[in-house]
């Protein structure tokens, strides 16, 4: 189960590849997904790095482990594939951009377009056990993210990074915050979004960063038909 981007993510993966946590994560990894459904599928794992190129990366939306429904999860944090319904999270978000920036909701839960606006969607754990929350935390994965994260943060060139939540945010210490800005809320989950990510004004605030570093904002709005 080599890493299979083909971009300029490639030698930085290839380096986490090397390690012996990312050859044990293999190992366990080729068993859980013959032993029963393991999400997102194979081919998905790697779709946020082949969507959003490194160098690409203006914003990172740190979430914690893939959605575990059937069907849910495709490489990306918080993003569902169209056919299927907008998570409970995924609501918060959309609620949150229509306070925020006026943005109205769209009726599917698509993120693609944000992954090709520069926002990696990027999980601290790339897979999970189809119906167990977490069940593949603590096998290698937060390893390989680590090493992504402090990548990104070795770079010239300044990122927002959006840590929401507690696993999110104790990746804020591989983060140089004198050349990057961190924005820290509660997780958009039903349980903790009333605790500080609902009224945050996270999305035009990220945009104000970004216009004043120099950058283009995020079009943060989707489109109502997921495949244009």
């Amino acid at each position: 189960m080599s890493i299979p981007v083909d971009n300029d993510w490639t030698p930085i993966l290839k380096e986490a590849e090397q390690t012996a946590s990312y050859q044990e994560l293999r190992e366990f990894l080729k068993k859980e997904y013959v032993k029963g459904a393991v999400y997102p599928v194979m081919d998905d794992i790697w779709q946020a790095f082949e969507w959003t190129p490194f160098s690409k990366v203006k914003v990172v939306i740190l979430g914690q482990d893939p959605y575990h429904g059937k069907h849910q999860a495709h490489g990306l944090s918080f993003s569902v594939r169209p056919e299927v319904g907008v998570p409970p999270s995924l609501k918060n978000i959309y609620k949150e951009l229509e306070r925020d920036l006026g943005i109205y909701p769209v009726s599917h839960g698509y993120l693609k377009k944000w992954a090709e606006e520069g926002v990696l969607l990027l999980n601290t754990v790339l897979t999970v056990r189809g119906g167990e929350a977490h069940s593949h935390r603590n096998r290698g994965w937060e390893e390989l993210t680590d090493h992504v994260i402090k990548s990104l943060s070795e770079r010239e060139k300044p990122i927002v990074f959006l840590l929401w939540g507690n696993a999110a945010q104790k990746k804020e210490k591989m983060i140089d915050t004198r050349r990057h800005v961190v924005l820290k809320t509660s997780h958009p989950s039903p349980l903790s979004a009333y605790r500080g990510f609902l009224g945050s004004g996270v999305f035009s605030e990220t945009n104000r960063i970004l216009k004043e570093m120099g950058d283009e904002p995020v079009d943060w709005s989707l489109p109502e038909n997921p495949n244009d």
